[in-house]
């Protein structure tokens, strides 16, 4: 059985145009005291083929999310894709210290948006300055804003020491925003959904005390079923991956483990919940999900 569900390559077209169109029409109804520069759109290609991503680039997106260092890297230096000139490169999954080499190989990087602590932040840093880059690299601060012990991310009270840490001691990294990963399911009836509203006051605490302007710091929150409301709220990033290129579909267990009765998952092996692809542990659980909805790390088992 084919390990991906994709839209048609006709239909990654269609559903592009529809996210884009959706981003707009958000925007437009943003409250007037937030900016009305429409959002940047990531769309996440993590275990999509190459033929996906080189069809959503010919139709004019240039953006892409990826969550596993290993994939990333072959993906960003298959020929297909080194024929795509102008393409941008987002790293949104979780990134352990000795990846970093690995990853500011990877031509066109342009953002890493899952900086969490001040030792990674030092390793990126002095990673990416190995490379001899005129510029530096982009980087959100990935905020923990519901504190589960399941997702990534610093806590909202650390957010402000960890962004004072690149901007002082990182000098490779440009501090670009902040970063969450929103509850999934949540119910909009409640109201503003509070993890974006913990990030928002993160920017605001941010500001405040390291005198930064608040249209200067990025907002990335808001993935497939969320990312209108988001921008509602005030995001400039979004990450949408199964809306525009269809629901990864989880891989068949081999013969070998069926004949056994046992199952093991890997990180990248996913389970398929109310039509949402959630990761599962080898010990059977099913954690929160991380970005763009079901990212596991194959470096980690737990969400960010």
């Amino acid at each position: 059985m084919k390990r991906f569900s994709v839209l048609s390559m006709d239909g990654i077209g269609v559903a592009l145009r529809s996210v884009i169109s959706r981003v707009k029409d958000a925007t437009a109804k943003r409250p007037s005291e937030l900016p009305k520069t429409v959002p940047r759109l990531v769309a996440v290609s993590k275990l999509k083929p190459l033929e996906c991503i080189v069809e959503a680039y010919q139709h004019g997106q240039r953006h892409f999310g990826e969550n596993y260092v290993q994939e990333l890297v072959e993906k960003s230096n298959d020929q297909k894709v080194q024929e795509l000139p102008d393409i941008r490169w987002h790293f949104i999954g979780h990134l352990q210290s000795n990846k970093c080499n690995n990853l500011v190989g990877v031509p066109n990087l342009f953002m890493v948006e899952t900086v969490d602590s001040t030792k990674l932040a030092s390793a990126l840093s002095s990673s990416w300055g190995k490379q001899n880059k005129q510029d530096p690299l982009n980087i959100m601060v990935q905020v923990n804003t519901s504190e589960e012990d399941s997702k990534h991310g610093c806590s909202s009270d650390h957010c402000v020491e960890l962004v004072q840490h690149v901007i002082n001691h990182c000098p490779h990294l440009k501090f670009s925003g902040l970063m969450t990963i929103g509850e999934m399911d949540y119910d909009w009836s409640q109201g503003g959904n509070p993890d974006f509203i913990c990030l928002v006051q993160c920017r605001k605490d941010v500001c405040e005390i390291l005198g930064l302007s608040e249209e200067d710091v990025e907002l990335s929150m808001g993935m497939s079923s969320d990312f209108d409301k988001a921008i509602l709220m005030g995001s400039t990033n979004v990450r949408v991956g199964s809306t525009i290129f269809g629901a990864r579909q989880p891989k068949q267990p081999s013969s070998a483990n069926a004949a056994g009765g046992i199952l093991h998952q890997s990180p990248r092996e996913t389970v398929l919940s109310g039509g949402t692809s959630q990761p599962k542990t080898s010990q059977g659980t099913n954690p929160a999900p991380g970005a763009e909805q079901d990212t596991f790390p194959p470096e980690s088992f737990n969400v960010h």
